[in-house]
């Protein structure tokens, strides 16, 4: 492998009346240690550069061949809105742009043309209003590309991953099956060996229900299905500890002693995790033929033009995916 690869990522820029167009133009006048195309309208990138006061230099590319990134100027593969964005103001006519951008960074990835892609943020209502069943990114490119996947956050010194992402608390018992315990498990072991380069990662498991079922005294998934899934797995070799009370499991002292958390449910998993690292996280699919990360947050349509936005974890999460997409290549090298 080339020593001086330097990866070449696809940015979508998200939700057009929200941040994301603001976060495109400040990272624009970053140092970046990739080349980065941002797939979006190149009039509503120059119109938030020049609400926002900033020079923005804009390289329309045809072909997916981009020079080495240079501040204060972005590579842009141009797809038109449908209507004029306001900063603030949500419009359902322009959801489809949304998509749009999403289904051209993928095409492109998947064609071997960039090495990866990163999202800003998109608002779930309104693609829901325009008529589109819309869950999130994880799901959606999960549907795309065909392929079960995991949701994985991280932020400081943690990895957490979640049994289920966008799913009703009512509905989280029932979809925690031997199955979907034991695919989300083998995806997590693959992609912490393949792209975060860890031989033998240590994985923690959390419990579902209080003190992990209480010995079944609280509900019995601990011991009907988590538990026998963690059995064959480890027989296979996999570093698994667990079921673990999820009231416990954040202690600094046990976060020493692993590479990864897996949660079972949305809120179980990330509030810790956002309450330490809130804007300096990063959200990573696992699973996917593609590398694809984003930030940890959302639209904050009251900062869209107000120069008040953060671009902390879009920043972090365009240097997370260039890392990840140079393991990886490392990893097939050496294989």
């Amino acid at each position: 492998m080339n020593n001086k690869f330097i990866p070449t990522l696809a940015l979508t820029a998200g939700e057009p009346a929200g941040i994301g167009p603001d976060l495109c133009v400040q990272i624009a006048q970053q140092p970046l240690s990739c080349n980065l195309v941002v797939i979006a309208d190149s009039d509503l990138l120059l119109a938030r550069a020049q609400q926002l006061k900033l020079p923005l230099k804009l390289i329309d590319i045809s072909v997916t061949n981009p020079s080495p990134h240079k501040a204060g100027s972005l590579h842009v593969l141009h797809v038109p809105l449908a209507e004029t964005a306001m900063p603030g103001t949500l419009n359902p006519a322009n959801a489809r742009y949304v998509l749009s951008t999403l289904e051209r960074a993928v095409e492109i990835c998947r064609s071997g043309e960039f090495d990866g892609m990163v999202t800003a943020p998109v608002h779930k209502g309104v693609i829901n209003d325009a008529g589109i069943p819309f869950t999130g990114h994880t799901e959606y490119l999960a549907e795309l590309m065909h392929c079960p996947v995991v949701m994985m956050l991280v932020g400081g010194n943690m990895r957490v991953t979640l049994a289920t992402t966008h799913l009703p608390l009512k509905d989280v018992a029932a979809a925690i099956t031997p199955g979907r315990i034991e695919s989300k498990l083998r995806i997590i072991q693959r992609d912490l060996v393949t792209r975060f380069m860890l031989d033998n990662p240590r994985i923690v498991v959390a419990g579902l229900n209080p003190h992990a079922g209480e010995s079944g005294h609280l509900g019995r998934e601990e011991i009907d299905v988590i538990i026998p899934v963690l059995n064959k797995l480890r027989a296979e070799g996999m570093h698994l500890t667990g079921p673990v009370p999820a009231d416990t499991l954040f202690n600094p002292s046990q976060l020493k002693q692993y590479d990864c958390i897996f949660t079972m449910y949305h809120d179980q998993g990330l509030p810790v995790l956002k309450h330490a690292s809130f804007g300096g996280g990063v959200n990573v699919t696992l699973g996917l033929p593609i590398i694809r990360t984003s930030v940890d947050h959302g639209t904050a349509l009251e900062l869209a033009a107000t120069g008040r936005a953060n671009p902390g974890s879009l920043l972090t999460a365009i240097e997370m995916a260039a890392q990840l997409t140079k393991n990886q290549a490392l990893f097939l090298h050496a294989s």
